[in-house]
């Protein structure tokens, strides 16, 4: 078992043309067999204590890992009102989204990974993210939402899906809505997908983010045994898809 905290976050200054993106790698000091790669999507409010919390655990554990900058330098929110702006646009222009995941995945590669062995994981907007990366057809092995958003505009056809896709949602979730959970599982269905959605009980939107909190009736809120059952399917995700 590799000890905690042997690996480094590192800054890593990348561009989406004129625009600065501010990512976060962590390179493991012993990889992994086939050097699989893990890009992480934060949550709305960008980059945050508990996504590099989740590069330095992967990488830890033998993963090369990368924070991908969605917003980049000069946009990033400091309230929540400003969060959900900025998200609500990528979430509309879906295809500027796509693009700065796959600028990501470049880096990703560069820090290392193999271009072969990858895999996204996403928080929230991140998830809305993975899944973006999903309908992209970015080749990766497979992506993970925890406590994601799931719909996506209903004029947008549904597409072949091949990659493996894995959905860790709160079952008590008030932001997202039955017609996109609904819509999400037809959208898997039509694509011909290898597809998972694990419902955790009492728990709500953001069930792995600490400071989110513990009072659910504000709708976001950290849930322990969420947090650890989801971390736990997704290892097991991970070993499943990275064997094959």
């Amino acid at each position: 078992m590799a000890l905690p905290g042997y690996a480094q976050l590192k800054a890593v200054a990348y561009k989406d043309g004129s625009q600065k993106l501010n990512g976060y790698a962590a390179k493991p000091v012993k990889a992994l067999p086939e050097n699989p790669g893990i890009l992480i999507l934060p949550a709305w409010k960008g980059i945050s204590t508990h996504s590099k919390e989740v590069a330095q655990k992967l990488a830890d554990a033998g993963y090369h890992a990368f924070i991908a900058d969605i917003y980049g330098e000069g946009n990033y929110p400091s309230t929540t009102e400003e969060a959900g702006k900025i998200a609500g646009y990528y979430k509309t222009n879906y295809k500027e989204y796509q693009k700065r995941i796959s600028l990501a995945l470049d880096e990703l590669i560069k820090s290392g990974a193999s271009p072969e062995n990858l895999v996204i994981i996403g928080y929230c907007f991140g998830g809305i993210g993975a899944l973006e990366a999903v309908r992209a057809g970015l080749g990766v092995r497979g992506v993970a939402s925890f406590h994601g958003g799931l719909g996506k505009d209903a004029s947008r056809p549904n597409g072949k899906i091949r990659t493996k896709v894995l959905v860790l949602h709160g079952a008590d979730d008030p932001y997202v809505p039955q017609k996109d959970i609904e819509s999400f599982q037809k959208e898997m269905r039509d694509g011909k997908a290898d597809w998972q959605m694990i419902y955790y009980s009492d728990a709500v939107h953001a069930f792995t983010e600490k400071e989110a909190g513990n009072d659910n009736s504000k709708g976001a809120a950290y849930n322990e045994t969420a947090d650890r059952r989801s971390w736990q399917h997704f290892m097991l995700f991970l070993d499943e898809i990275l064997s094959e």
